[in-house]
């Protein structure tokens, strides 16, 4: 089962309430076949700890690895991945789509 959006924003807040570094990652765009929808998010905190999905599971790591350096440098980033995206291939999006991912710090 998949954590719920509220899940998700209440860990953020949560974590950073812990004092925790931690950022938001949101589909912003799915082309073709994607598997999770726009809206979906993965919050992430400095230590590589996440909570949701932003593609069940296929870019996930790609992603939480991005998302660290968001953290330690404060400067979001928009993340594609897809067929013809060679890192999309080495992450594992096998599903014939698109989908573009903005992650953000949350302060």
């Amino acid at each position: 089962m998949l954590a719920g959006d509220d899940d998700i924003l209440k860990a953020a807040e949560d974590w950073r309430k812990a004092g925790r570094g931690v950022a938001l990652a949101t589909v912003m765009e799915t082309w073709g076949s994607a598997p999770r929808p726009v809206g979906s998010n993965l919050v992430i905190d400095e230590s590589g700890n996440f909570l949701g999905s932003v593609s069940g599971g296929c870019v996930e790591g790609d992603v939480i690895t991005e998302a660290i350096d968001v953290i330690a440098s404060g400067q979001p980033k928009m993340l594609e991945f897809g067929v013809a995206d060679e890192t999309a291939w080495r992450a594992g999006l096998s599903c014939g789509g698109t989908i573009r991912v903005y992650v953000e710090k949350i302060d």
